[in-house]
């Protein structure tokens, strides 16, 4: 059978997967747009921010009922597609798949968990052996992982990145000149931009510009870098995810910076509400919120799958 998107697009929303021949043909189409994509990519409004989706992939869709399908909506993607829920595999699939009809209507950046080593702790590795009985097409995915660009920016003064900011960088330049297609590094300037966290470093941190990460990648940033990093580049706003928030998100330093989170009742049992940043313009930005899918609405796996999120 030959490459169908549209059929395929119309199969995997009902939360399937598709054929290994025909995913690694995905993955190689998928590929070929993500080579010519810049390191920041280049978005204008009206574009709507996605946080972390983590493979909860009935919710996925509860996200497109909330936003828009991407016909009609613009959307920029913050990372972690994969792990933790229960569809990575098919998550991972549809975005794809959207990507390679509409791609220049879809941005998807990588996060911390589009990476090998991640993926073989937080369950996608396992997935892919559960549904293909093969490790191919986890590692198609490897090799697209290592394509995502990492930034977005969006109308010239909105910088979406996964995690937070790096003090090896000063400049957008900078980001520009990070060579991505390779494993996420364990230290240094492209580890940063997908593990580093903002917090309050007034409180508890001292005021240090920079502080160790307990997630053992990355910095805790406060508000003195995001200041100085923002009037360097000209920015009014930083966009990021990476860190679960109760409410959907959250603002920080003075509305410079938020965190979006899109994975709602996080790996099934957090509770937590979802959210998505509408941004019409860098002046207007409406923040909706979303929950997860009832139970009743969404299958299950079998309780032999692997309990990804123990």
């Amino acid at each position: 059978m030959s490459f169908d998107v549209d059929t395929w697009i119309e199969l995997v929303k009902d939360c399937k997967y598709i054929p290994e021949n025909d995913f690694k043909q995905l993955c190689e189409k998928v590929s070929e747009i993500f080579l010519e994509e810049s390191n920041v990519q280049f978005v204008s409004t009206p574009v709507t921010v996605c946080g972390d989706i983590h493979g909860q992939f009935y919710d996925l869709e509860e996200l497109f009922r909330t936003g828009g399908q991407v016909a009609d909506t613009k959307y920029v993607f913050l990372g972690d597609f994969v792990d933790r829920g229960y569809y990575s595999l098919e998550t991972l699939t549809r975005l794809l798949l959207l990507k390679l009809k509409y791609s220049d209507r879809i941005v998807l950046l990588r996060g911390n968990h589009e990476t090998r080593q991640i993926t073989q702790v937080y369950g996608f590795y396992d997935e892919c052996i559960s549904k293909y009985g093969n490790a191919n097409a986890w590692r198609y995915c490897c090799k697209v992982f290592d394509l995502m660009t990492v930034a977005a920016l969006i109308d010239g003064q909105i910088l979406c990145v996964h995690g937070g900011l790096s003090p090896e960088i000063n400049t957008l330049d900078q980001i520009r000149t990070i060579d991505r297609n390779q494993e996420i590094p364990h230290k240094g300037a492209f580890c940063d931009l997908v593990w580093s966290d903002p917090e309050d470093l007034d409180s508890g941190y001292g005021t240090k510009a920079w502080n160790i990460s307990p997630r053992g990648a990355g910095w805790l940033f406060g508000k003195q870098v995001v200041d100085e990093f923002i009037h360097i580049n000209d920015l009014k706003l930083i966009c990021r995810a990476h860190q679960l928030v109760q409410e959907g998100y959250k603002y920080m330093f003075d509305d410079t910076l938020i965190t979006v989170w899109s994975a709602p009742n996080y790996c099934y049992r957090c509770g937590n509400i979802a959210a998505i940043l509408e941004i019409n313009s860098v002046s207007s930005k409406n923040t909706k919120l979303f929950n997860a899918v009832p139970d009743n609405e969404r299958k299950t796996p079998p309780r032999n799958m692997s309990p990804y999120f123990l």
